[in-house]
């Protein structure tokens, strides 16, 4: 088969790659589709020391080769029987066990559902790992409620056009950051109601008052924000972050976090049982994955520099 591989010093290769072998309760599929996501770029950097050469890609839609049948792939691998956290045996696709930037791979069958109704190769490749990170921050983790504020730090990425779609659908009011006009008056067609740029002054008291007030419940996938995000809540709202974009490192002031009956949630990915409900909210809604470009599978390269870059809104995709 052909694959991209990484190998020693962040070296991306387009090259052929031996077959995958299904170990017992796996299946070989056939991929259609791969989606980037960021974590792809630090697979690459070896932030995450995993052997080389690995095929990168947590995302993909294919053709299963043992019955034919169209599918999505779970990234989750061996979640576990608990909804609050993985279990210890669990990893994400595409590290260490190599992932969808290849032409076949083997998953367990458990990890399988069908490809949505509708939905084309790009978009079925688009949703899995964003759309389920969007899904249990704002729902599992953020526990939001029809009629609350909710702030999206940083629209454009892939896991805030999920957002924001999905939080609108539940009745949200949906806000949003970024440090582009565009981005947000792109996130308004989404079901934002607003937006405001972090590059301009004080964005946690800009955020405020256009929300009229702290609002309850901030996704936040930058990191180095957290200060602020807890700044944008009301006395008993949530904080839910699953990214350090912006950076890995954050202060606190700890007694007006306690005085102001603040959580702040940590979140990576979601269960099986998470990504049954998103499916349901996709069938139940009309939203759609957004996608910034779509590129052949050779050229992963280029399409990995506009993810690092942030010019990108939405998902970019690889045709394989």
């Amino acid at each position: 088969m052909q694959a991209v591989r990484v190998h020693e010093a962040g070296v991306l290769a387009y090259e052929s790659a031996l077959d995958p072998e299904p170990k017992p309760g796996e299946v070989v599929v056939e991929l259609r589709a791969a989606a980037l996501n960021r974590r792809d770029l630090l697979v690459r950097k070896g932030i995450y020391p995993f052997p080389l050469p690995i095929i990168p890609g947590s995302d993909g839609a294919g053709v299963r080769r043992d019955t034919g049948e169209e599918v999505v792939i779970l990234p989750a691998l061996r979640w576990g029987e608990r909804e609050d956290a993985p279990g210890a045996g669990f990893e994400i696709l595409g590290g260490p066990t190599n992932g969808t930037y290849a032409e076949l791979i083997a998953v367990p069958e458990e990890n399988l559902y069908p490809k949505p109704a509708g939905f084309s190769w790009e978009e079925a490749a688009a949703f899995p790992l964003a759309g389920l990170t969007a899904y249990r921050a704002i729902f599992t983790r953020g526990a939001l409620a029809a009629g609350e504020t909710v702030l999206v730090l940083g629209a454009g990425s892939g896991v805030s056009t999920f957002a924001v779609q999905l939080a609108a659908q539940a009745g949200g009011r949906v806000l949003v950051t970024s440090s582009s006009a565009e981005k947000i008056e792109r996130a308004r067609e989404l079901g934002a109601a607003g937006g405001v740029l972090y590059t301009e002054g004080d964005w946690a008291e800009a955020a405020k008052e256009l929300a009229g007030g702290p609002v309850d419940l901030v996704i936040d996938s930058v990191g180095s924000t957290w200060p602020d995000s807890l700044r944008c809540i009301r006395p008993g709202g949530r904080v839910v972050v699953f990214g350090a974009t912006g950076g890995t490192e954050a202060t606190l002031l700890v007694r007006p976090f306690y005085l102001g009956w603040q959580s702040l949630l940590g979140t990576t990915m979601g269960s099986p049982r998470d990504f049954a409900a998103l499916l349901r909210a996709l069938e139940a809604g009309s939203w759609r994955p957004v996608l910034d470009s779509v590129r052949p599978l050779a050229d992963a390269e280029s399409a990995l520099s506009r993810l690092e870059s942030g010019q990108h809104f939405g998902k970019l995709v690889l045709i394989v």
